[in-house]
């Protein structure tokens, strides 16, 4: 029995739940005065985490795949803008808006496929250039203005419009005020991406490939596809982000998810997912999205600085890369 709650503690998952434990345990004893105990406190914490949850989802497709998707915080800026122009002041129904908003980044995310896959240029400088590309069309869009009420008529008059509905129903309390629309929304992103993974023949050729890329290929696996296949998710949860974090804000900003992409890796890191593909899953992303979710939340509520949140972070990545290498 103790051996196997040992062998427990030293699997990807047990490590997560350590990590994860002693997260909250701090949070239990640093509580700024008792916020950390406050019900609001925890709600508000998962529905911060929620919008860089959703692109740790595809993150963990693509790392699986032994790659890397830099370009997430970009296309998460670039649907925003796109969201929020096409709603607030273009005046499109969501049922229109929506889907547009996802094709933009499923196209960001493919055409980072296709370099990567098909091109054979490495993942990480096809997603870098993604990520500068995408950035720069953000602030052309909106010339580099906020997307907000203010809208800009041709006689160079400014009115203010109406917030559209379908920005207060994403970002709804819901069950009472219990969960955030947003945190919904992370929830059904974490199930599709789990079914992807464990049931979907997909889901298989990719740790196949991040096992080995040439003996998966050899096995018959379609690995261009497959590999594209995973940026272009990537690229579409990054949109599903960009709208939940338009939603939140109530404007779209080019500006928007820059370092976001961080946040995401150190989640997929930290869960346990492998950066040299192959061994991973979404449910250990649940819980390093927890764990940096509630870190971020307690640095907060403690008053520390963003810039010692940002150096905090790639402090867990470095420790949760070296935990790796040394199982």
């Amino acid at each position: 029995m103790i051996s196997r709650v040992l062998r427990f503690l030293a699997s990807p998952a047990g490590r997560a739940l350590i990590a994860l434990g002693l997260v909250i345990l701090l949070g239990l004893v640093f509580h700024a005065d008792g916020a950390f105990y406050k019900f609001g406190t925890h709600r508000d914490a998962i529905r911060q985490a929620s919008v860089c949850g959703i692109l740790a989802c595809g993150m963990t497709l693509v790392i699986i795949t032994a790659g890397i998707d830099l370009a997430v915080g970009s296309i998460l800026g670039l649907t925003g803008v796109c969201f929020a122009l096409m709603t607030i002041h273009w005046g499109w129904p969501a049922w229109q808006a929506i889907p547009a908003a996802l094709a933009a980044g499923a196209a960001c995310g493919a055409v980072a496929g296709i370099l990567t896959a098909g091109a054979k240029i490495q993942p990480f400088i096809a997603t870098l250039a993604m990520m500068v590309f995408a950035r720069g069309l953000a602030k052309w869009a909106s010339e580099g203005k906020k997307i907000s009420q203010a809208v800009t008529d041709p006689d160079g008059s400014i009115r203010f419009v109406d917030i559209p509905k379908i920005f207060e129903w994403i970002d709804s309390r819901l069950l009472g005020g219990t969960v955030s629309g947003v945190t919904i929304v992370f929830l059904v992103c974490v199930a599709v991406t789990w079914i992807l993974l464990a049931r979907h023949r997909w889901g298989r050729e990719l740790y196949a490939i991040g096992g080995n890329e040439e003996a998966a290929r050899l096995s018959g696996v379609p690995v261009v596809w497959a590999k594209t296949m995973a940026y272009m998710t990537s690229g579409l949860l990054a949109a599903v982000a960009g709208i939940c974090h338009a939603a939140q804000a109530r404007q779209g900003d080019p500006e928007a998810g820059a370092t976001y992409e961080l946040t995401a890796i150190a989640m997929v890191v930290i869960g346990g997912t492998s950066l040299i593909g192959g061994r991973g899953g979404v449910g250990l992303t649940l819980l390093g999205t927890l764990t940096i979710g509630y870190l971020d939340k307690i640095l907060s509520i403690n008053a520390v600085e963003e810039s010692g949140r940002l150096m905090l972070t790639g402090a867990i990545i470095v420790i949760a890369v070296l935990t790796q290498r040394r199982r």
